[in-house]
């Protein structure tokens, strides 16, 4: 896939990066290379490789799952406007 200098200058608007109309021209060459090695890689046959998740044998240790309430009430409710027994206070806004 080539890219033509219409095509960068839109992508750099899109992108809202101020590319000069001089280094249109180059950095077109450049992404159309960057997406012809792109296009290389769809060519690669990947069916007998199995799909890794990192090149380390890393483990996270799991937490147990425990339902809590958090016991943030107080700190959470100290900065409403207006609070009444750990709820926020709002107004009435249906008769």
């Amino acid at each position: 896939m080539s890219l033509d200098k219409a095509t960068v200058r839109k992508i750099s608007e899109l992108a809202r990066i101020d590319v000069p109309d001089a280094d249109l021209e180059p950095l077109a060459r450049e992404l159309s290379a960057i997406l012809g090695w792109i296009e290389q890689l769809g060519e690669v046959d990947t069916d007998d490789v199995a799909p890794i998740r990192s090149v380390m044998p890393i483990t996270h240790p799991w937490r147990d799952d425990v339902v809590d309430d958090g016991d943030q009430q107080a700190a959470i409710t100290k900065n409403a406007p207006s609070a009444h027994d750990g709820y926020f206070v709002v107004p009435k806004v249906v008769e």
